[in-house]
């Protein structure tokens, strides 16, 4: 079993955000998985140009490190998506990988796999980003275990308190990708979005090639 981190932070070793990745890796690695980190303020991943060559190929026709990046974050069978809070939203460096991934939402990538979700803040107010980071995962096709989130403004005590619930998180994590655990709150949204989409793939068939033999392939769609 793999768990794939992506971190985002442009502070490196010295984030915040950081810490609470670790924790939850090291209770991911506690509870059996193995586990890895890809920093893509790290990776020279450019803008989406909007071009969604994607949809008719299947990946980014750009030539940069983003599909590396991308075969081992939806390849793992538990990720884990982290921002520090950036202005209420999550830092350019993971809206620019997000954005980058469009291909994943009509292609469900994350379909049958489970994430969770960290960020730090130096406010109290960070909800937004989770909320950001959860959306992704759901609109891939992925269930959330778990989110977790600290404020700086909370102090030394309230760090050692994120560091716990992310740890547990990472463990739960697991527990979640080895039951196969069932989300139904979760998951009715996302048939439902499969139930419209396939309306949307029919009509533009002879352009989004890759996407529909997909949903040809996984049965969602019936020729």
């Amino acid at each position: 079993m793999k768990v794939v981190a992506i971190t985002s932070s442009p502070k490196g070793k010295n984030s915040t955000t950081l810490r609470l990745v670790n924790a939850a890796l090291e209770g991911a690695r506690e509870a059996g998985a193995e586990t890895e980190i890809v920093d893509v303020a790290r990776k020279k991943i450019n803008y989406c140009k909007g071009c969604v060559s994607c949809y008719a190929k299947g990946k980014c026709v750009q030539k940069d490190e983003y599909n590396k990046v991308a075969e081992k974050f939806f390849s793992a069978d538990g990720v884990i998506l982290s921002s520090p809070n950036y202005i209420d939203n999550v830092s350019a460096q993971l809206k620019t990988f997000l954005d980058r991934s469009a291909n994943s939402i009509h292609e469900q990538m994350l379909d049958g796999k489970y994430g969770l979700t960290l960020t730090t803040s130096g406010g109290s107010e960070y909800e937004n980003v989770l909320k950001v980071m959860n959306s992704f995962i759901n609109r891939s096709g992925g269930l959330v275990v778990g989110s977790v989130g600290f404020s700086n403004a909370q102090g030394a005590q309230g760090m050692e308190e994120g560091v716990r619930k992310a740890r547990e998180a990472g463990k739960d994590l697991v527990a979640a990708i080895k039951e196969k655990r069932s989300y139904p709150d979760q998951e009715a949204p996302i048939k439902e979005w499969r139930r419209r989409f396939e309306q949307t793939l029919k009509f533009n068939k002879e352009r989004w090639t890759h996407n529909y033999q997909h949903w040809v392939e996984k049965g969602w769609i019936k020729e």
